[in-house]
């Protein structure tokens, strides 16, 4: 799965909706990103991937790349 712009771009305006207005802390966002970058690196990665990969394709309803 290649994760596209549009999406890193999509979820970054939603982190900072939640910074902007629903009070997350900068430390928040910095735990979070060390969590995912952590996970990224476990036997975890490939099914969260997958989960992923399924989700976007069941709301874009095209098959991935």
């Amino acid at each position: 799965m290649t994760v596209s712009v549009p999406l890193v771009a999509v979820l970054g305006v939603v982190a900072f909706l939640a910074y902007r207005y629903m009070g997350l802390r900068v430390w928040h966002a910095a735990v979070c990103l060390l969590f995912g970058f952590f996970l990224a690196a476990t036997g975890a990665a490939p099914q969260i991937r997958h989960l992923v990969a399924g989700i976007l394709t069941w709301l874009t309803g095209s098959p991935p790349h």
